[in-house]
């Protein structure tokens, strides 16, 4: 296909796809599929190899959020039976973190539920950070608190995080219809205060609230003018007791398309399949990984994940590998500055899911994984079914007593 041709000549390059062709891949006929999930892989293994990296969720604070996004378990008036508890910790943040590093994982996102951290809050965090660097050499941290203050992306970039994660989630245009307590400028605004104070930015979408394709190839170009280091994008959980609930409007193959789309809007960023990976992606999640160079071990914030060992077995059977606490994971043009190139050729200029996961509102834009699955083995529903038996809470794990899925 013409369209696949340029469109990899255009990721090598570092050039920027124009709106109509990032549309026509979402418009891809399943006859193509495999065919775009390959040029997008060159895409991806020029710039990552067949590295993968992984990364580790340690919900701090979880559910009693006062932002009413829809799409979260922790949001304002949800009626979701997940896991609620007060702040941990430092030392059992650093205990639940250790359990993901033991996996592979070398970066570690610090996730709270909330509107945005209080002064007392970021001092909590700043601990939390210390304890884990303390007693893991070389590790990544990665913050998502919601919505920053002046001055709190500094002092968590002085006590030891290196990226802060809030994403943009969907269109500038449709955001009021999913969240009404916070602006989309708001999001703009703390993923500019990360980039400003010099953490790496990560931020991202959440695909399957109904959005159009145009909704999801603005969020796209959106995040590529705000050019943060990681992308993640998250796939709904439509858990019971949120608004979005019955919005069960993705298949498998629609998943691949949207991350084709992403790779090829921002080739040179790590992007991360986050949240909803398991429920929507399901039995083709190996050939996500042609896409993405990026994943979440094991449980997300407020849902079960796939067991960590089934990732790391997932990933050696694909062909790909773990990448190393001592490699680097961005091209050499952006892993100088620790916050991406910011060149207007890059994956952005300076103009956008949470730690990239978490469905985004956690601490008003992290919530990431959005609750994924991972639940023991059910009967398949019809095809033309959703798979509500994959969507399982989180039991265990941080504010548990339990040993987490890692």
């Amino acid at each position: 296909m013409d369209l696949l041709n340029t469109l990899v000549d255009k990721g090598l390059r570092r050039e920027t796809p124009t709106r109509e062709e990032a549309l026509a891949v979402l418009e891809t006929s399943d006859d193509d599929l495999l065919d775009l999930v390959a040029a997008a892989g060159k895409v991806r293994r020029h710039w990552f190899g067949r590295r993968v990296k992984l990364n580790y969720l340690v919900n701090l604070k979880s559910g009693l959020c006062p932002e009413d996004c829809s799409y979260c378990s922790q949001r304002l008036g949800s009626k979701a039976d997940i896991l609620k508890y007060t702040w941990l910790k430092p030392d059992e943040a650093s205990r639940a973190a250790a359990a993901g590093l033991a996996g592979g994982a070398k970066r570690v996102c610090l996730v709270a539920s909330g509107r945005g951290p209080t002064d007392r809050d970021v001092d909590r965090v700043s601990d939390t950070i210390k304890a884990i660097k303390d007693q893991n050499e070389g590790v990544e941290v990665c913050a998502c608190l919601g919505l920053l203050s002046d001055g709190q992306a500094e002092r968590l970039h002085a006590a030891g995080a290196d990226a802060y994660n809030h994403n943009l989630n969907t269109s500038e245009d449709t955001y009021a219809d999913i969240t009404t307590t916070h602006t989309y400028a708001d999001r703009v605004d703390t993923v500019e205060k990360a980039h400003a104070a010099g953490l790496s930015a990560c931020s991202g979408l959440i695909a399957g609230m109904g959005e159009s394709d145009r909704d999801l190839v603005d969020v796209a170009f959106s995040l590529r003018e705000l050019d943060p280091d990681s992308v993640p994008v998250n796939f709904l959980i439509p858990f019971e007791g949120t608004p979005l609930a019955k919005e069960w409007n993705l298949t498998p193959q629609r998943c691949l398309r949207i991350l084709a789309m992403v790779r090829f809007v921002c080739p040179d960023v790590e992007v991360r399949i986050a949240g909803g990976r398991e429920v929507h992606l399901r039995t083709m999640q190996p050939l996500a990984l042609h896409l993405a160079n990026s994943i979440f071990l094991g449980d997300y914030l407020t849902s079960e994940g796939q067991a960590g060992k089934a990732d790391l077995e997932m990933i050696a059977d694909a062909g790909f590998e773990v990448e190393g606490a001592d490699e680097v994971t961005l091209p050499a043009h952006r892993s100088g500055g620790g916050c991406g190139s910011h060149e207007s050729d890059g994956c952005g200029s300076h103009a956008e899911a949470g730690c990239g996961s978490a469905h985004g509102a956690g601490g008003c834009g992290s919530h990431e994984g959005a609750g994924v699955c991972g639940a023991a083995p059910a009967p398949a529903a019809p095809a033309d079914e959703p798979r509500t038996d994959l969507v399982a809470v989180r039991r265990r794990g941080a504010g548990t007593d339990l040993a987490p899925n890692a």
